[in-house]
């Protein structure tokens, strides 16, 4: 038997380990620093979606999320920082992004990944490779999890409207620069603004 939204949100606040939202983090693109990354997301209301080159199986491009709470997030943050060398010297994501409502996001189309072994999913979800995270333990020495992420994506970009979306900003810095740098009539209509330092630490 189904239940309301309110019902629905009260489960989320009951959770540790459950959000009622999902976030996407992003990072520098040189020339431009995280800040001014998140400042054009927020000019342009707008996730441009990733390709092969960077994560996304097949031809669709896909912008993605992390369906996890803050401290969770942060944990995910610390993992990537301290983990690098084991991760192969990329940088995937800084603590800087954005977090929409769950079922705002579920109405634009984003959607949970689906976790498989990457000649399975070949086979079975061919016309939804941009949606699989390959899924491995077959091999003891190679074992292929990002389940830790519990990944959401949307085909395509994600465009957004202000209102819908909080601010994560790394440290008070790094929000007295975003503060200087944003548009007013921006700051006026986003959701809200999340320092996560006290988090980080």
């Amino acid at each position: 038997m189904g239940y309301d939204k309110t019902a629905w949100l009260k489960r989320m606040r009951l959770r540790s380990d459950m959000s009622a939202y999902v976030t996407h983090l992003t990072r520098e693109n040189l020339p431009l620093g995280p800040i001014d990354v998140l400042l054009k997301i927020l000019k342009e209301q707008k996730l441009n979606a990733s390709t092969n080159s960077g994560f996304i199986s097949g031809s669709a491009g896909a912008v993605c999320f992390q369906d996890a709470p803050l401290h969770s997030i942060t944990q995910n943050l610390i993992h990537e920082q301290f983990n690098m060398e084991e991760l192969g010297n990329k940088v995937r994501y800084r603590p800087f992004g954005l977090c929409f409502r769950k079922d705002y996001a579920f109405r634009k189309g984003a959607r949970p990944v689906i976790y498989e072994q990457r000649e399975i999913a070949k086979q079975k979800f061919k016309d939804e490779l941009w949606r699989v995270v390959t899924f491995d333990l077959t091999d003891a020495d190679r074992i292929i999890d990002w389940t830790h992420e519990r990944e959401w994506r949307t085909k395509g970009d994600f465009a957004f409207e202000l209102s819908e979306a909080t601010i994560l900003i790394t440290n008070s810095s790094a929000y007295n620069t975003f503060m200087e740098k944003v548009d007013k009539d921006i700051l006026e209509k986003i959701g809200g603004i999340v320092v996560l330092d006290p988090i980080l630490t």
